[in-house]
């Protein structure tokens, strides 16, 4: 079986910048194992399978060790495939989930803007040793359906972090998300997941379902720049939209190939 495959650095106009996502398109669902394998042989945070359908395509998506439910950067790396190089011929493709319905990408100029379910999170009680194991106190820690936003000091906290990865595996979430204002960008944030195989992922999209909610209530506007200052780092324009949440971001194709397995 030859599957076309490609790179594609998502949330950033150059490569080797934002987060790598890898683009596999089938002709059909082989079983679940390959795909894993696939993942795992990526060793990419995550990567994303298409097979055509009748409004556009099914999509998944897998780390190198589990399928998780959304993903946006691999989204954003497909929706660049499909219309830069594929010749997708209208301005918006479909993509059905198995767990979030269905999602929307747009290409708006040199930007891909993806119609996310808004994922709001609320206060929790800091756990104990999260403060410990992330290297920093929170200010605040909210959880959402996936993931903890844990809010800091200020940006160069956020920066500076070195969290115990071990420990932050021991706890019961996606994704450990420190956040705070931004100097330049309305907020920044990073994402640490070792549960799921990603000890940093570089830029994530998915938590921006849950960071654009909360900054827009704290900062009273709906429009936010945002950026995740990991050491690739990435940007994503947000717009708060009630139940929903647009993400909007470039992207660069690194390489591309086939499989053979």
């Amino acid at each position: 079986m030859k599957i076309p495959i490609w790179q594609v650095d998502a949330f950033a106009s150059r490569v080797f910048a934002g987060n790598p996502a890898a683009v596999c398109l089938l002709e059909g669902w082989p079983g679940d194992r390959m795909l894993q394998s696939i993942a795992a042989e990526n060793n990419l945070s995550e990567t994303a399978f298409l097979v055509r359908n009748a409004e556009g395509f099914e999509l998944r998506w897998f780390t190198p060790v589990v399928e998780v439910e959304l993903c946006g950067h691999a989204t954003l790396a497909a929706a660049k495939v499909l219309f830069d190089l594929r010749g997708w011929p209208s301005q918006e493709i479909l993509f059905q989930t198995r767990k979030r319905g269905t999602l929307t990408v747009a290409k708006r100029g040199d930007l891909f803007e993806m119609d996310f379910p808004a994922l709001p999170a609320g206060p929790m009680a800091a756990p104990a040793g999260l403060g410990a194991a992330l290297g920093a106190e929170p200010r605040q820690v909210l959880a959402s359906t996936d993931d903890w936003l844990v809010v800091l000091d200020d940006e160069e906290t956020v920066r500076e972090l070195k969290p115990d990865l071990v420990a932050l595996k021991k706890f019961n979430c996606r994704c450990v998300v420190p956040t705070a204002r931004g100097r330049e960008a309305d907020f920044v944030s990073r994402a640490f997941a070792p549960r799921f195989g990603i000890p940093e992922d570089p830029v994530t999209g998915s938590a921006h379902c849950a960071l654009a909610p909360y900054w827009a209530g704290v900062l009273g506007k709906d429009e936010l720049r945002a950026f995740q200052v990991s050491a690739r780092g990435g940007e994503v324009f947000c717009r708060n939209a009630g139940m929903r949440v647009m993400l909007a971001g470039r992207a660069a194709v690194y390489l591309e190939g086939t499989i053979g397995v």
